[in-house]
C-alpha cells in the first residue's frame, strides 16, 4: 500500500505524542511500551520503499517524533533560559533522530531481523549512556526515567538501574510492532498463531517485571538504624532575592524555620543548594560571617551536623598547577576556581566540602576543548557565578559528628544513577539531596526532578533527605516512598527519621553494566554493518 509522505510525518508526530503522554509527572508510563511503534512502522515502510526516499530520510522523518516528545516534556526550561530551552529541544531531538537513522542504516545491512533490532536497542542505550557522561549531558529523557512516578513498577532497578527500564521499553515496542505487522503480512495468512504468539510474549515481557516489582516492594523491610533530620525549605526567590539579599538574612530565615525543630537528638540540619551567597574563599573559610552564625548553633547542639549549599572559590598559588576551569583574576596574574559547594559544619574545627561535579550544560559547564574557551562568554547567566565551574574527582562521603556516613548530591546530579551509586559504593549510608528548583517556576520541571529521587532510592536502597529552596522537600525511604512532602513556593521545615543502610545493591556494585554491554554491541554491529556494506559495494562493482 502506497503511503503519502505527509502520512509518514503524522506517524512520526504520533510517536512523539504517545511518548509525551507517557511522561511524568502526569503521564501514564504504560504508553511507553507503544511509543516507538509508529516510528518502527515509518522506518519499515521507508526500508521497503528505499527508491522513494533520499539517503537521510529516516532522520528527517523521525525528527518530528523526537521534537514533539522533547518540546511537550521539557518546555519548562524556558522559565530560566529561553535560548537554553531552544537548544535543549532542538539538539536533543537531533541526537535521537541520528540514533534512529543509524539503526535504520545498520538494519538494512545486517543479515537478520534480530540483528537489526539488536542494533536499535544497542545504539539507543549506548547513546543514553553517552548522554549521561559528556559535556552536553541531558539525562531527562532517558527512557527508563519514564517510570519515576510509577516507581512501584520498577523496584528491580536495584539490579539494572534506569537503563534496564530503557531495555524493557524498547524490547516491548519491538514485540508489539512485530505482532501488529505480522497480522497484516500476506505471507502469514496461514500462520495466524504468529501474531498471537507475539502478543503473548509482549504481555509476559511487560507484565512479569511489574508483578515481580510489586512483590519486591511489598516484601522490602528496612532495618532500623535511625538518623534524625531537620530539613529546611526557605523559599528564597532565585530571581529577585537569592543574589540580592544579605547572606546573613538568608541564614536568619533558615534558622527561624529550623530553630523550633532542633533538639539534642537532631543529627542533621539540611538547607538547600546555593543558600549562602557570601563568595567564600576556601583558602580561609573562617573569616565569613554566615559560617560563624551557623557555628553558633553547633555550640548549643554539639552533636549537630549542618549541611548547606553555597558558592565558594579557591585561589591557586602563583606559578602552580591550575585546572582547565581556572579563571584569571581581572587585576593580577593569579588564577582561581569557582564552585557550587555542599558544606558540612559540625563541632570539628575543619569544614567538609564537596564540589558539584555533574554540572548543568550551558550554565555551569561549557565545552572543554582548548579551542572552545571562547564559548565561556556565552554561558547562560542565572545570577551568581557564570561560566564553567570547578568539580571534584572524588565522590566524597562525609564523616559527621556522632552519626552515620552521608553524602551530598547537588541538584542536577540526582538525575544520574551511576554517579549517585558511586557515593554509596564509597560508604554513604544515607543520601542528602540539596537543590534550588525555583528557576523553573511551578511547572512539571521541578516535579519531574523530585520524582527522579524515587529511582535513586530504589537503585541504591538508600534513604534520602531532600532539601529544595522551594518545592519539593521531603524524606524518601528505601522503597522510594516519599514522606512529609512540602508544597511549592511555601517556606517550610520538616522533621523526621530516616534509616541508614550498609547493604550494597547489585546496581551499586556494577553500575550501568547494561550500557557497557550496549557499547560493545554497538561497536561490533557497526563494524559488521560497515564490513557488509563495503563487501556489497565491491560485489556490485565487480558485477
Amino acid at each position: 500500500m502506497k503511503i503519502r509522505k505527509i502520512h509518514l510525518f503524522l506517524l512520526s508526530v504520533l510517536s512523539g505524542l504517545i511518548l509525551a503522554l507517557a511522561w511524568p509527572e502526569n503521564g501514564f508510563p504504560g504508553l511507553l511500551f507503544i511509543g516507538f511503534v509508529p516510528l518502527l512502522f515509518l522506518e519499515d515502510y521507508m526500508t521497503r520503499n528505499r527508491d522513494q526516499f533520499l539517503k537521510f530520510s529516516t532522520l528527517f522523518y523521525s525528527y518530528p517524533a523526537f521534537f514533539t516528545w522533547n518540546l511537550l516534556t521539557t518546555w519548562w526550561i524556558y522559565n530560566s533560559t529561553f535560548m537554553g530551552a531552544v537548544m535543549a529541544v532542538v539538539l536533543n531531538s537531533l541526537f535521537l533522530a541520528v540514533v534512529f537513522q543509524a539503526f535504520s542504516w545498520a538494519k538494512r545491512r545486517l543479515p537478520t531481523k534480530f540483528a537489526g533490532y539488536l542494533a536499535l536497542i544497542s545504539f539507543w542505550i549506548a547513546f543514553e549512556y553517552l548522554h549521561l557522561n559528556w559535556v552536553l549531558t541531558w539525562p531527562w529523557l532517558t527512557v527508563g526515567n519514564g517510570f519515576c512516578s510509577y516507581y512501584m513498577w520498577v523496584q528491580w532497578y536495584e539490579y539494572t538501574g534506569v537503563l534496564g527500564g530503557t531495555l524493557w521499553v524498547l524490547v516491548a515496542n519491538i514485540l508489539i510492532f512485530e505482532a501488529i505487522r505480522s497480522t497484516k503480512d500476506e505471507r502469514r495468512k496461514t500462520k495466524l498463531i504468529s501474531p498471537f504468539r507475539y502478543f503473548a510474549i509482549s504481555l509476559f515481557w511487560i507484565g512479569i517485571p511489574i508483578i515481580a516489582s510489586n512483590i519486591i516492594y511489598n516484601n522490602y523491610t528496612e532495618k532500623s538504624d535511625p538518623v534524625n533530620f531537620v530539613v529546611v525549605q526557605p523559599n528564597v526567590d532565585p530571581y529577585s532575592e537569592q543574589y540580592s539579599l544579605p547572606p546573613s538574612n538568608v541564614v536568619g530565615r533558615i534558622m527561624d524555620l529550623a530553630g523550633p525543630e532542633l533538639d539534642s537528638t537532631t543529627n542533621f540540619l539540611v538547607a538547600p543548594e546555593s543558600a549562602i551567597q557570601e563568595s567564600m574563599w576556601e583558602n580561609d573559610m573562617s573569616t565569613f560571617a554566615t559560617l560563624r552564625m551557623l557555628r553558633e548553633i553547633i555550640t548549643a547542639y554539639p552533636k549537630l551536623n549542618i549541611l548547606i549549599g553555597g558558592s565558594t572559590f579557591k585561589a591557586y598559588e602563583k606559578g602552580g598547577p591550575i585546572t582547565r576551569t581556572a579563571r584569571k583574576f581581572t587585576n593580577s596574574d593569579g588564577y582561581y576556581d569557582a564552585y557550587n559547594t555542599a558544606i558540612l559544619i559540625n563541632s570539628s574545627d575543619s569544614l567538609q566540602l564537596y564540589h558539584k561535579s555533574k554540572l548543568t550544560p550551558g550554565v555551569e559547564a561549557m565545552p572543554s576543548f582548548r579551542w572552545s574557551k571562547w564559548l565561556e562568554n556565552y554561558a547562560i547567566d542565572l545570577g551568581g557565578t557564570v561560566g564553567s565551574l570547578g568539580t571534584d574527582n572524588l565522590r566524597k562521603v562525609y564523616a559527621p559528628a556522632g552519626g552515620v556516613p552521608v553524602s551530598p548530591i547537588i541538584c542536577y546530579e540526582s538525575a544520574f544513577g551511576e554517579f549517585f551509586a558511586e557515593f554509596v559504593r564509597n560508604g554513604a549510608q544515607v543520601m542528602i539531596i540539596i537543590t534550588n528548583d525555583g528557576w523553573w517556576g511551578n511547572t512539571p520541571g521541578h516535579r519531574q526532578h523530585f520524582a527522579f529521587a524515587h529511582l535513586r532510592a530504589i537503585e541504591s536502597r538508600r534513604s534520602i533527605a531532600r532539601s529544595a529552596n522551594t518545592g519539593i522537600s521531603a524524606f524518601i525511604d528505601q522503597r522510594g516512598d516519599a514522606h512529609d512532602v512540602t508544597e511549592y513556593w511555601v517556606p517550610a521545615v520538616i522533621k523526621g527519621e530516616l534509616n541508614a543502610n550498609k547493604e550494597i545493591t547489585f546496581y551499586v556494585t556494577y553500575g550501568d553494566y547494561i550500557a557497557r554491554i550496549a557499547v560493545l554491541l554497538t561497536a561490533l554491529l557497526l563494524l559488521v554493518s560497515f564490513g557488509l556494506s563495503i563487501f556489497a559495494g565491491r560485489k556490485m562493482g565487480a558485477g
